[in-house]
């Protein structure tokens, strides 16, 4: 093994530490409906569970509207309980073939509540950043230990380590500011 093959296996696992934390942000609910607040629910479709966004189209048509129609509309009753028992807090209605999300408007306590929980997100996606470089760093270590490449080496590849954490750690940073203004909008 190399330095360049360990610092791109590093780069792939930063990615989707980035990529995760990315998605949990998508999954916080901000007032505004949309369609990812949904499409990652898994539903038991005759004893699988499948996300709902592989069962029905999902869309919002409005601000405080979220509309989910299932190709098969005997999985209704499946989706229901599955947005009941998400911690969404909206509570679904149906005519037998579309079910309507209306979205309430958040109250302030509510919005910095929620203000809370991307800061303890994020901190947990650079705290998952920080080990992928401690241990990318214990095997460019070990390679200069057991020979396989030079200190000169060794200091290079733990210098583009760094360089990839504090963009990794920029990139969520910027995230958390995004979201954390369209959290805090009223």
């Amino acid at each position: 093994m190399t330095v360049k093959e360990v610092l791109h296996n590093t780069e792939e696992k930063m990615k989707k530490a980035f990529e995760s934390v990315t998605r949990q942000f998508h999954e916080v609910r901000t007032g505004r409906a949309s369609p990812t607040l949904v499409e990652g629910l898994h539903i038991d479709y005759y004893g699988t569970p499948t996300m709902l966004k592989q069962l029905a189209a999902i869309s919002a048509p409005d601000a405080h509207l979220i509309v989910i129609q299932p190709w098969d509309p005997t999985v209704i009753v499946e989706v229901e309980k599955a947005i009941l028992k998400s911690n969404l807090g909206i509570n679904p209605s149906n005519d037998g073939k579309i079910i309507r999300l209306a979205v309430p408007q958040l109250s302030k306590e509510r919005r910095l509540e929620l203000a809370k929980v991307i800061h303890k997100m994020s901190e947990d996606g650079r705290v998952s950043i920080r080990t992928i470089r401690r241990d990318s760093k214990e095997t460019v270590e070990k390679l200069e230990k057991d020979k396989v490449i030079s200190e000169d080496d060794k200091f290079r590849g733990i210098e583009e380590l760094q360089k990839a954490v504090d963009r990794y750690i920029a990139k969520i940073d910027e995230l958390l500011k995004a979201k954390e203004k369209e959290v805090l909008e009223f």
